[in-house]
């Protein structure tokens, strides 16, 4: 989709993000002479008096906390198509799961970022509201300037499931993500700040053990959950802590949050690091006052001979292909300098991705053929050269394509050539797609290649390969991909 121009009296730079009730866009605030993101209902949902109210409860309960760890809500207001929109602080180093994604952090990072999460909550539930739905993905990045100079805050983010205690100590919507949520949330039961304290618990488990403690797939798995595995830190007092956060009977968990990250940073050794770690570059090109380039979808057609052969173009994909076959939109909210940009969209209108203008050199949007003899499938593949996906001249690029699966793959494509990837694939669930991602770097031509495959419905999943010689370029492009009508 094109970037509005403005939304409210908010120039706009470019879309963060993108979800099943809302998009997020990049914004600067002129009065204030600040980068802040907008968060709009989408137009499918203005007339559902009960998401709008979701909407709005999100925006009211964030306003009612005044904490550093707690994204903020500067301002409120509606668009002439009567949607509702949220302005709030921009989380410029981005998420979580997005810093997942690279490697592990180091175990003072880990235990950092488990306080300063804790103190968001604590802050939440010293106000009466519940956040119901702690996660990698909504634990948010910031930098903040401030007499030491230039550090880094995490944030909690995303309340689209919050609820004001009194509301949840009646019966709610059961909603949360599997993995993380509390077994009397799944349950339905009355809520009280202890559910929280289980999802903190989870999360801490993962940063500190590398791995979940469940793989639910469904909250009906999270009702009665086995004790976890052995975390395997080293830690025996550590561990413990951890463990009571995620005992399955509530009154056998720590009173409070408090109580929970101080035990923990009492077991770690009594010491807490200042602040995480910067790891995107400051992107001034998006977040001064003068507008950014080539942020509007370019009029007419695909420029000629731009188009390549469908024959050519597969053959660098067969390999990849079988991988997923026989194993088995999201969206990362991240910002970096930006140049022009083009949307490209396949032939049938099914797949849209953004690209920086000098990858649409060669352009193949027509359909392929997946798995040989079946019937084909939307996809797309936009590069920097005629040769981007080749070994013989090897550029950025990125391929989108459908193909048939009833559940993600064991395994994404691999790379022996690239000089490392992750450890091990990150799964998640976001909006309801399951998705798994592997990056690898110091790829031949590259510096980086992203493999992600999304489980968008029942029978079928969505292949994203990206390749770019710039970090956040790949995750920008990875997170514009979109699909329509599947």
């Amino acid at each position: 989709m094109s970037a509005p121009s403005r939304l409210g009296r908010y120039p706009v730079r470019r879309r963060i993000g993108s979800g099943a009730f809302a998009t997020v866009w990049l914004a600067y605030d002129e009065h204030l002479d600040s980068p802040v993101a907008i968060k709009v209902l989408a137009d499918n949902w203005t007339g559902d008096l009960h998401i709008r109210q979701r909407f709005l409860e999100e925006g009211r309960f964030l306003r009612k906390v005044e904490s550093p760890h707690v994204v903020t809500v500067y301002d409120a207001g509606e668009l002439a198509d009567d949607r509702p929109y949220l302005v709030m602080a921009y989380a410029d180093q981005g998420t979580l799961a997005d810093r997942l994604e690279l490697a592990p952090l180091e175990t003072s990072q880990a235990l950092t970022v488990i306080t300063q999460v804790g103190k968001g909550l604590a802050a939440l539930h010293d106000r009466g509201v519940l956040h119901r739905d702690i996660k990698p993905a909504n634990v948010l990045f910031r930098t903040i300037e401030n007499g030491r100079g230039a550090h880094v805050v995490a944030m909690v983010g995303d309340l689209g499931l919050g609820k004001a205690m009194d509301m949840s100590s009646r019966l709610t919507m059961v909603g949360g993500t599997p993995t993380y949520v509390a077994p009397e949330q799944a349950l339905g039961e009355g809520l009280d700040p202890r559910a929280d304290q289980f999802s903190l618990a989870a999360l801490s488990y993962y940063l500190l053990a590398g791995r979940q403690p469940y793989n639910h797939q469904v909250l009906a798995a999270a009702e009665d959950p086995p004790p976890p595995p052995p975390m395997d830190i080293d830690n025996p007092e550590a561990e413990a802590v951890v463990l009571k956060g995620l005992a399955k009977d509530r009154d056998e968990r720590f009173d409070d949050i408090e109580s929970f990250t101080a035990a923990l940073v009492d077991a770690m050794g009594g010491e807490v690091d200042d602040a995480p770690q910067a790891w995107i570059p400051a992107a001034p090109e998006l977040t001064q006052a003068a507008p950014g380039p080539g942020l509007t979808e370019p009029a007419g057609d695909l420029p000629p001979g731009r188009v390549s052969s469908s024959g050519r173009r597969w053959l660098w994909l067969v390999a990849g292909v079988l991988a997923l076959v026989v194993g088995g939109g999201a969206g990362w909210g991240l910002e970096q300098a930006a140049t022009s940009e083009r949307i490209i969209r396949d032939d049938t209108e099914t797949i849209t991705v953004t690209v920086p203008e000098e990858w649409a050199a060669q352009v193949d949007p027509e359909p392929w053929t997946p798995v040989e003899g079946q019937e084909e499938m939307a996809a797309l593949a936009t590069g920097a050269s005629t040769d981007w996906n080749t070994d013989a001249d090897p550029a950025p690029g990125v391929f989108v394509g459908l193909l048939p699966g009833e559940k993600l793959p064991s395994r994404v494509p691999q790379h022996a050539a690239c000089e490392s990837s992750s450890s091990q694939p990150v799964r998640d669930e976001r909006n309801g797609d399951k998705s798994m991602t592997v990056w690898f770097r110091g790829c031949p031509g590259v510096k980086f290649m992203v493999e992600r495959v999304i489980q968008v419905n029942a029978s079928q999943l969505l292949w994203v390969q990206v390749r770019s010689d710039d970090q956040g370029e790949a995750r920008r492009v990875l997170d514009s991909v979109d699909t329509a009508g599947i």
